[in-house]
């Protein structure tokens, strides 16, 4: 467990979630420079806005990863990121997208998703197997609802559908200690919503220190991300799924509820290709806490490595 917990803290402390060169098309993509170790992130520009993202693996097949709620960028933890997923990289090439750099003052759920697509196109990426983690799972269901021909399997891991309004407390809580630029307290209350109390109590003092190099910048960013899920509703639009669909919830799962995985399921209980695997004890970073999780993926979008 403490090995996972270091490994969580890296990529999740400010987060609720490669080999050779990117080809890029002409004019859309384009390197800015910095680096995380051996992982090179790189910058797409579509129309009025850019958007970063890495690369690492080999595989045939495209897997994007899109990431929570962030209150500092996960591209600066790429390297965490690539040896997490590293079980995927023979099957995968994988891409893990940031949002966008340049946000409005309101921007939804809804408008994450269009503009995560857009990057794919400029990229040329599709159809992709997308794996989404809490609001980045929002997001992937919102892109395979509208845009079902371009995702070929979809995993969502501790997201829901729809926020319920029971939820809206916690997250009213992160957004006013951000608005009051109270970065420590925060990461604690991050910290106490999605681990489960005993990794929690461990990482107390690892998440107090990561609060230090946040800037206001960061913490205005987090604001307009965390309104965006307010009135986040996609139940009536999951219907227009077509790909395989694998949903990882966690039963103790305090920041959404697991029951939030379990109507998803619900939703698409007459299609023989979901499943619904519901952990217990993991709270709501199952998704890097589980040993097995990524094998769990695995097995689902690749069936032949089950054997």
């Amino acid at each position: 467990m403490r090995k996972a917990l270091q490994r969580t803290l890296a990529i999740l402390a400010c987060c609720l979630w490669l080999t050779g060169p990117v080809n890029k098309p002409a004019g859309a993509a384009a390197e800015n420079g910095e680096t995380t170790m051996g992982i090179q992130t790189e910058t797409v520009t579509v129309n009025d806005f850019s958007m970063d993202y890495i690369r690492f693996g080999h595989g045939d097949r495209v897997l994007v990863i899109l990431p929570g709620l962030s209150v500092e960028s996960v591209m600066k933890y790429g390297d965490a990121v690539a040896q997490a997923y590293a079980p995927l990289t023979d099957a995968f090439t994988i891409y893990l997208f940031d949002r966008r750099k340049e946000l409005p003052e309101t921007y939804s759920i809804y408008d994450m998703a269009r503009d995560t697509l857009a990057a794919f196109d400029a990229l040329d990426l599709g159809p992709v197997n997308l794996f989404g983690a809490s609001q980045g799972g929002m997001i992937a269901m919102t892109i395979a609802a509208e845009a079902p021909e371009r995702v070929a399997g979809l995993v969502l891991g501790s997201t829901a559908a729809r926020v319920d309004p029971v939820r809206y407390p916690l997250f009213d809580e992160w957004i006013r200690l951000a608005k009051e630029g109270d970065a420590e307290a925060l990461y604690l209350a991050f910290g106490k919503a999605i681990y489960p109390p005993v990794v929690f109590e461990q990482s107390r003092d690892l998440l107090a220190a990561s609060a230090a190099g946040v800037t206001e910048k960061d913490l205005a960013r987090f604001v307009i991300l965390a309104e965006g899920i307010r009135d986040f509703d996609v139940t009536d639009r999951l219907g227009n799924i077509t790909c395989p669909v694998l949903i990882l919830g966690s039963k103790d799962d305090s920041v959404l509820g697991g029951e939030a995985s379990e109507e998803i399921a619900e939703k698409l209980k007459d299609r023989p290709d979901c499943e619904l695997f519901l952990y217990d004890g993991y709270g709501h970073a199952v998704y890097d806490l589980a040993p097995d999780y990524k094998t769990r993926m695995l097995r689902f979008l690749v069936p032949e490595t089950a054997e």
